[in-house]
């Protein structure tokens, strides 16, 4: 059995997949998963032992254009694929599944140029974006699946090095940036509750992000260690492994952080709500939103600035809410 799994969205939505390839897995125990994603979707994946092969969908690059899609479904038609499972519900996977000439197509019922697939899988709204994914397995699993990253040795000397001798410290990871303008709380605020914890003993703050975070200025205090623009996604997969807290606003290290028990995950949404599906999946967590608001939720990705002018949905949740939320768990802890 040769199963194509062609998934090209953010970060965020490919760690998601990762309960969907275990489960094939499980029901085709010979199986063997090919993967089609973005360059940076690779590199989260890396090391997974379920995927037998994963190709690299470079859309601005070599892949670009129909011409770049008709060469990477050339590719994949040679594979003589069994099945093709297309999560992403945009015109171009939709298009590439059809290219593979595979007998069985699987995409989602509202995806644009659902036409291409022999099976349609009906899209839920207000279930968890993994259950989604596991109908494509079942039409329903009862078995619950988690999520599974694969951080390697290299990973764990890397963050080991970065952190230095923290003497068994608690680590709070906090992530501060987003995409997307209005999913990021205030920067005042990460700021303030940095430095209200930045008396604390026994505890560490490390601060993580891409390059695009670099801009941001952070609080910088004496338990405070920057990572931003040091660590590759499996990086931050470690270093959400050892954690106590991870402190987010909607965005991937969310998911990242859903993949590992230990850490309680505080996301804070704004112009999203938990009914989109992306909450985290990790049960030991807690979605923190203003919920008394008409306008929310604006946007299913979050936007450039807020439609209505008050950007309430973020402004109204302060700093000491969050802080006692973190005292709360670091008091577990003890």
């Amino acid at each position: 059995m040769r199963i194509l799994i062609i998934h090209t969205a953010f970060i965020g939505d490919i760690v998601l997949s990762t309960p969907l390839i275990r489960a094939l897995k499980d029901k085709y125990s010979d199986c063997e998963i090919t993967y089609v994603t973005t360059p940076a979707g690779a590199s989260i994946l890396r090391n997974n032992p379920n995927i037998s092969e994963i190709i690299e969908y470079d859309k601005r690059g070599i892949h670009k254009g129909l011409k770049g899609i008709y060469e990477l479904g050339k590719r994949l038609r040679y594979k003589n694929f069994n099945m093709v499972i297309t999560p992403h519900r945009y015109l171009r996977s939709s298009f590439l599944s059809w290219l593979t000439r595979a007998p069985i197509r699987k995409g989602y019922n509202i995806a644009t140029g659902s036409f291409f697939f022999t099976d349609k899988i009906p899209y839920i709204n207000g279930e968890h974006e993994v259950l989604k994914l596991l109908r494509f397995v079942d039409e329903k699993v009862e078995k619950r699946y988690e999520i599974e990253l694969y951080p390697d040795k290299e990973n764990i000397k890397k963050i080991q090095n970065l952190l230095g001798n923290i003497e068994n410290k608690k680590i709070i990871l906090i992530a501060p940036g987003s995409k997307w303008f209005t999913k990021k709380w205030p920067l005042e605020y990460f700021n303030e509750v940095i430095k209200s914890l930045e008396l604390r003993e026994d505890i560490v703050q490390v601060i993580v992000g891409g390059q695009d975070e670099l801009s941001l200025n952070i609080y910088k205090g004496k338990n405070v260690i920057d990572l931003r623009g040091k660590t590759s996604l499996l990086d931050m997969a470690q270093l959400a492994k050892l954690s106590t807290i991870i402190l987010t606003n909607d965005s991937s290290p969310i998911h990242i952080g859903s993949a590992w028990k230990k850490p309680h995950i505080i996301a804070i949404f704004g112009p999203t709500v938990k009914k989109f599906g992306f909450f985290p999946w990790s049960t030991n967590s807690e979605v923190i939103e203003e919920n008394n608001l008409e306008c929310r939720p604006c946007s299913i990705h979050g936007g450039s600035k807020c439609p209505k002018g008050h950007f309430k949905c973020m402004m109204d949740i302060k700093p000491e809410k969050i802080l006692e939320k973190i005292e709360a768990t670091l008091k577990k802890e003890e």
